[in-house]
């Protein structure tokens, strides 16, 4: 069987609101993106890693850390309500009309910067195993259960557990298990980007990460924990 060509994208837009400026926003002592990118050339199956921004600032910055630029994200596919999706189609036909053809595209976000080589690897590793497969999504355990502790308040002020059914659990131990969707990474047959219209339109598989790596920045809270977490275990 052919080895299949694997390319790693960070997709980096620069009209963050939740954190302005976040994807270059120091972290540990160097720029957020720059913590994907290390990881991104860290990993035996990567090594390069290409950046889709529209904004020179974040395309400067990743120069400078080790990231390729081969194209410029268009504006459409960059505002506030762009789909990810459709940034993740514009990199793979812009890379094919470049003469990049490849069959697996990973993405690592700028979000989830104590990722580890390992994690990436796993998605990797799947996708190389199953050809069943088409994508591969990180998880962590939830601390939450829609079964349990999540409800949802009617119009009324009526609170519900979301997922009661024919069943009321007593105790967390006995739900259904569940886990949260990280940013970790996302690794994805480029087959399922040109033909489908989101993730779940193929045949997802899920490696699990511990908590400790899997944090999601999103808030300024978020940031203010990654850098507490980034001084506490000397991360640079």
């Amino acid at each position: 069987m052919p080895t299949e060509r694997i390319e790693a994208f960070i997709f980096a837009r620069g009209g963050s609101k939740g954190v302005p400026g976040k994807n270059i926003k120091p972290l540990g002592g160097k720029p957020l993106i720059a913590h994907a990118i290390a990881c991104a050339r860290a990993c035996p199956s990567l090594g390069r890693v290409s950046i889709s921004t529209d904004a020179g600032e974040i395309a400067e910055v990743a120069r400078q850390w080790g990231g390729e630029i081969p194209f410029m994200r268009p504006e459409s596919l960059a505002g506030d309500a762009a789909s990810e999706w459709l940034a993740w189609r514009h990199a793979v036909e812009s890379m094919a009309a470049a003469g990049r053809d490849f069959d697996i595209m990973v993405s690592l976000p700028t979000t989830s910067p104590f990722r580890s080589v390992e994690d990436v690897e796993a998605c990797i590793d799947v996708l190389r195993a199953k050809p069943e497969v088409d994508a591969v999504i990180t998880v962590r355990e939830a601390e939450r259960s829609p079964y349990f502790n999540m409800v949802q308040i009617a119009d009324d002020g009526r609170a519900q557990i979301i997922m009661r059914g024919n069943q009321a659990f007593q105790r967390r131990q006995d739900v259904p298990e569940v886990f949260d969707i990280t940013t970790v990474a996302y690794a994805v047959r480029t087959s399922l980007i040109q033909s489908g219209n989101d993730l779940f339109d193929g045949f997802v598989h899920a490696v699990k990460v511990p908590a400790e790596r899997a944090l999601d920045i999103d808030t300024p809270h978020d940031f203010l924990i990654a850098d507490l977490l980034a001084a506490h275990w000397g991360k640079s």
